[in-house]
């Protein structure tokens, strides 16, 4: 089974991270006001990142290193991501987080 380390953009603006290990069925959660205690009042919620992992623990440590970031290194990551998906579309290759 595959584990994810995920980035939402609440409607505030503020930034959730968290784990899964189905992250379509967690964004439909969040944003039926059944996430996080922190996004019910944040609705609705966008996925901005993700990472895959191999295992929950995996996914759980990044999620705790993501939490440890600024918002600026937080930004930064996201920014990244969407840089290698551009590139990756552009390129005509795929791209994979981990």
């Amino acid at each position: 089974m595959k584990n994810y380390t995920y980035m939402v953009e609440c409607s505030d603006g503020s930034l959730y991270t968290g784990w899964t290990n189905d992250i379509q069925k967690r964004m439909k959660a969040h944003n039926q006001g059944k996430g996080a205690k922190y996004t019910k009042s944040r609705l609705p919620v966008k996925l901005v990142y993700a990472e895959e992992h191999k295992t929950r623990q995996e996914a759980m440590q990044r999620e705790y290193a993501i939490k440890q970031l600024t918002r600026v290194e937080k930004l930064k990551l996201i920014s990244d991501l969407k840089e290698r998906i551009h590139n990756d579309e552009v390129a005509g290759t795929s791209c994979h987080n981990k």
